[in-house]
């Protein structure tokens, strides 16, 4: 980045900042409270009287500073782990609305993309945009099929302020990794999270990718319909996709007016979310009213549409099953099972006391649980667990916080529309059986069947891996041991031993492999199955029968 554009973006931010009353703010956090005493050379500091609270300021500057900062705060209110309530709580109110750029530089940028004039792209494009956010624009179009299709189209010079922008944060994030307090906080890994993300929003392919994965996974249910992707027309500046007609799922009049069942549309939300988490490892995390509609084709069985995937969560596996056993835990109010859980995921580290932790989690939880459940917000019992665990230094899970902030997102949209709704009743059913198919004797063989090609490929290599341990072991641990008469016979004992072992063990594998692969042409248990096995089992008597003699 040029020296002097970075300083000059630099003395803005301050600018801003100052405007705003927020110079204090560095200064309020523990990290960097002794270096409090600086602000006495700060000038404007001497007159001004401000009357902003905090979070509403921050806020406020954000939306000052354009876009990307804007964009920023979003993704920063996603780690609640790391801010004071009141800021966290006015960051999810920054409004992604900016003025449109003007419709010629999109209609250039367009025809730049795709190498083809409009007319030649579209049978009617309309020039004045639907909607403007931080990252991009829409535009209402219609293809030469009479498909009707939205065309999404990134701001000019995006990734070359984004690229300036997240310059600064990188340098004061470097600053504060040298600041004891807050090394824990791993400022630098948060930007380069930040950046990571940003990055994967302002790419319309990875966007399109994502729609059309999570359009694949819902394919069987009519519970969430995903628009479908016209990818001809789709490039890393602009996506087009198919145009969704439904309510916006905050609008609750309009879906009154279609008498819409508005207990089943919340639970249904419920449902969704969990599918995505404990089914398919990947989900919808930016869940707000702007990308949520209600289908209004059936009202009595409502479905979703869902619309920008710009930000998806994945989950692995391993991750996945922890969380559905916290979950499961939580409801039963078992807390050592949760402290149990958080060390054995590694979420905390291996040394943590699970009495201490166990201790620390009923405190925050058992005035929660005292309360109706239809009143208890699983998405805060969340973050209050992730801000006990924090002190018992677990590590940042960014993948967590972004499921919290999306649980956040799909409680709160889904108690508008139902105020009754229990979350716990709804949830609880679905886990308990998501974990008992994920351990069923199904599951199970499904795994192993999956596993058989990667164990045939091993099971090849087992004569020669078996060979070359014999040869190491003659040349070189033998000689050592044959110094005496009775280390020489507890190594011949132990040489034995281990390949016979390792004989039994790979025939036992091979033969349990052999067992699942019922469904697999006969032919290959004689030519690959039986004559593995008997050659393991050959050498473990080989081995034997030298002893012995």
């Amino acid at each position: 980045m040029n020296a002097m554009k970075k300083m000059l973006r630099f003395i803005y931010i301050n600018y801003i900042l100052l405007k705003y009353g927020l110079d204090n703010l560095v200064w309020s956090t523990p990290l960097l409270r002794p270096l409090k005493i600086l602000i006495i050379f700060f000038p404007w500091r001497w007159f001004r009287n401000n009357e902003r609270p905090t979070g509403i300021a921050i806020r406020e500057a954000l939306e000052e500073l354009g876009p990307i900062f804007v964009k920023f705060g979003q993704l920063l209110s996603t780690r609640q782990d790391l801010l004071p309530d009141d800021i966290a709580s006015e960051l999810t109110k920054l409004q992604d609305k900016v003025p449109p750029f003007a419709s010629s530089i999109a209609k250039d940028m367009i025809e730049k993309s795709l190498n083809q004039p409009i007319e030649a792209l579209f049978k009617e494009f309309d020039l004045t945009p639907i909607a403007s956010a931080s990252i991009s624009q829409v535009h209402r179009a219609t293809l030469f099929n009479g498909k009707e299709v939205v065309v999404k189209v990134l701001r000019p010079n995006l990734r070359q302020q984004i690229k300036q922008d997240l310059g600064l944060l990188e340098s004061f994030a470097k600053a504060l990794q040298h600041v004891r307090s807050f090394k824990r906080f791993k400022p630098l890994e948060i930007v380069h999270e930040i950046r990571s993300t940003l990055l994967d929003e302002i790419d319309l392919l990875k966007e399109a990718a994502n729609a059309s994965q999570l359009k694949r996974n819902f394919s069987n249910q009519n519970i969430l319909y995903v628009p479908e992707v016209y990818w001809d027309y789709c490039r890393k500046d602009v996506l087009v996709i198919e145009r969704i007609e439904g309510v916006r799922i905050s609008d609750i009049d309009t879906l009154n007016a279609h008498h819409m069942n508005l207990k089943c549309l919340a639970e249904r939300g419920v449902e969704i979310f969990f599918t995505q988490v404990f089914r398919d490892c990947f989900f919808h995390a930016d869940m707000h009213p702007g990308n949520i509609f209600a289908d209004t084709q059936n009202p009595s069985n409502p479905g979703y549409i869902a619309v920008d995937f710009g930000i998806m969560g994945t989950l692995d596996p391993i991750d996945q099953r922890y969380l559905a056993e916290n979950f499961l835990a939580f409801f039963e109010r078992d807390y050592r099972r949760v402290a149990t859980l958080h060390i054995e995921s590694g979420w905390v580290p291996k040394h943590t006391s699970i009495g201490a932790f166990e201790s620390a989690i009923r405190t925050v939880c058992e005035p929660i649980f005292e309360k109706p459940l239809k009143n208890i917000s699983f998405a805060q019992t969340l973050l209050r667990l992730f801000q006990v665990a924090r002190k018992f230094d677990m590590e940042i899970q960014p993948q967590l916080l972004l499921l919290q902030k999306t649980l956040v997102s799909v409680e709160g949209l889904g108690r508008q529309l139902y105020p009754d709704l229990d979350l716990w009743t709804t949830a609880k059913p679905f886990l308990e059986k998501w974990l008992k198919d994920h351990y069923s004797p199904k599951k199970m063989l499904r795994t192993i069947k999956q596993k058989i090609p990667k164990w045939a490929n091993e099971a090849i290599e087992i004569p020669d891996t078996l060979h070359e341990a014999l040869q190491y072991w003659q040349s070189h641990v033998r000689p050592y041991m044959q110094h005496t008469a009775s280390q020489k016979v507890k190594a011949n004992a132990l040489t034995t031993r281990s390949v016979a072992y390792i004989s039994l063990g790979c025939t036992l594998i091979l033969t349990a492999t052999m067992i699942g692969l019922h469904t697999l042409p006969e032919i290959f248990l004689a030519h690959w199955g039986l004559p593995l096995s008997g050659l393991c089992a050959a050498i473990g008597v080989f081995c034997l029968r030298r002893k012995a003699g």
